[in-house]
């Protein structure tokens, strides 16, 4: 069997435009290019929205988890593109049937795990589940597209 790729953090940086404290993906293991990933989320108490999320017992919002979910479909995306991918931005279209199951507390540690259900032009369509220690604890279809790349002057 061949083995799957994995990107680091500085792999990530080159492949989406996100940066801290926005950044939601530490690493991403297990690609098979066209087909799915799993990003890796290292969930801390030094996260900038916990002392607002909530400071008696922290909880990592549910929107953070989708916007996760997403930038590993967006990682996935470009990294399927090798060079024609590289400048690109994938943006996020739409999410259908997302449930949360559990709460996302400090010291957890998210697989994001994500699959293309289709891929149209453009538009690709994932299926996206959110796990801690093999819990389910989010889910969600997201829609996104892949911009063309802007013209140079």
């Amino acid at each position: 069997m061949d083995t799957l790729d994995t990107l680091e953090i500085g792999d990530i940086v080159r492949k989406i435009p996100h940066r801290f404290p926005f950044l939601l993906v530490d690493r991403v293991r297990d690609i098979e290019p066209g087909e799915r990933a799993t990003g890796i989320k290292n969930v801390t108490i030094n996260e900038p929205f916990f002392p607002g999320h909530f400071p008696e017992r922290p909880v990592m919002p549910g929107v953070l988890i989708i916007e996760a979910m997403a930038q590993t479909c967006g990682i996935l995306v470009v990294h399927t593109m090798g060079e024609e991918g590289e400048g690109r931005l994938v943006y996020f279209m739409s999410i259908d049937n997302a449930r949360f199951r559990k709460p996302v507390v400090p010291g957890d540690v998210l697989h994001l795990e994500v699959s293309k259900d289709r891929a149209r032009g453009n538009v690709w369509r994932f299926n996206c589940v959110a796990k801690v220690e093999g819990a389910v604890v989010a889910q969600a279809t997201i829609a996104a597209m892949l911009l063309e790349k802007e013209k140079e002057n």
